[in-house]
């Protein structure tokens, strides 16, 4: 075993191994304190079940990236090397997990915590972890620096608004990042800090997921609450656009590396803009919950919430899988992304049809 790999595996079990330790003190916990998420009209489940267990991820992450670093030290490794963006990471992460323990424990306004999201996102490009480069998206390549600023920014604050709010079935949210955060790892696996860093998410996530897939609720069912969908939606989007800069990514940057990322993170992007701009049209709050997004369009057209997870999923594994393939026939990148977009069209057109032939 490389002197790579084995720091991302100990990364993966160590982080597994303190979630699966953890999370039962977690559940233990949320019953003693009533930190419930409490069933309502646009909730699946109908009974009580604890919200935090995004708790345990930021630890579970980084004793598994300290045991990495330890074992890469050990095997005679130059060391982790830890840049300015990595520490304006763990302070924006550090900065969202703390908004979403607080919204789990008391709650807080959704515009209350945009703000703190705000301030957050900042923090990146502030470091210098900025897109500059569309690689021919809309026709464009390099663009302004200012207009790198605001374009960081908001994709920081779509993904992780994406990610916390497809968080809406069991395993879901968990499913999605454990793929995405699997490909960052394997793409960033000459840069062993950021690849056991995700390794480390992923063997946490991997513990959780099935907490909250096959615990039962009243025993060891639990939710990983807004502490756990914004910190990984922070983390996809730092992942993200991290592996466009250079030297980071182990592909070449380009249009090849921009598409990976754009396909990773699609479903849940296009789900938050289609469903923001649902909300604009047909005149209501894009902060107001509702039950348009993708998971409650399948649950609304007849699938059970197990049925409905393995669909999303697959339909992500789906568009992975045409897109390699598409970009293995050279098609331009613009191209592939409006093929995405038509596939995820139709299936929620069809989907809804399906909802309204039932009523």
């Amino acid at each position: 075993m490389s002197i790579t790999i084995l720091p991302l595996v100990l990364a993966f079990f160590a982080a597994a191994v303190v979630t699966a330790i953890g999370l039962p003190f977690v559940i233990k916990a949320c019953r003693y304190f009533k930190l419930y998420d409490q069933p309502n009209e646009r909730k699946i489940h109908h009974k009580p079940v604890p919200r935090l267990g995004g708790l345990i991820f930021m630890p579970a992450a980084v004793i598994g990236l300290a045991v990495a670093s330890w074992t890469h030290d050990k095997m005679g490794g130059d060391g982790f090397v830890f840049g300015m963006s990595t520490l304006a990471m763990s302070i924006g992460g550090l900065m969202i997990y703390i908004i979403g323990i607080i919204d789990d424990r008391i709650g807080m306004k959704a515009s209350q915590k945009f703000v703190v999201q705000v301030v957050a996102a900042f923090i990146l490009p502030l470091c210098n972890l900025i897109i500059t480069d569309l690689n021919g998206i809309f026709g464009l390549h390099q663009i302004p620096l200012w207009i790198g600023y605001v374009l960081t920014v908001m994709l920081i604050l779509t993904i992780v608004n994406a990610i916390n709010l497809i968080d809406g079935i069991d395993g879901l949210s968990s499913g999605l990042c454990i793929l995405i955060l699997l490909v960052y790892t394997y793409l960033l696996r000459d840069t062993p800090a950021i690849a056991s860093l995700d390794a480390a998410i992923v063997g946490s996530l991997v513990v959780f997921w099935c907490f909250n897939v096959f615990g039962k609720i009243g025993r060891w069912k639990i939710f990983m609450g807004d502490a756990g969908s914004l910190f990984l939606g922070y983390v996809c989007a730092y992942m993200g656009i991290k592996s466009l800069m250079y030297p980071i990514a182990s592909v070449d940057c380009g249009e090849e590396q921009m598409l990976i990322s754009i396909t990773l993170l699609l479903i849940p992007v296009l789900d938050v803009m289609r469903v923001t701009i649902q909300r604009l049209l047909t005149g209501h709050g894009i902060f107001v919950p509702d039950k348009t997004h993708i998971h409650h369009i399948l649950m609304n057209a007849g699938l059970s919430m197990h049925a409905s997870l393995v669909s999303i999923l697959s339909l992500f594994l789906l568009i992975c899988g045409i897109n390699y393939a598409l970009w293995q026939c050279h098609l331009l990148m613009p191209v592939i992304v409006l093929v995405d977009v038509a596939i995820y069209t139709l299936v929620c057109s069809v989907l809804m049809q399906l909802d309204r032939s039932k009523n």
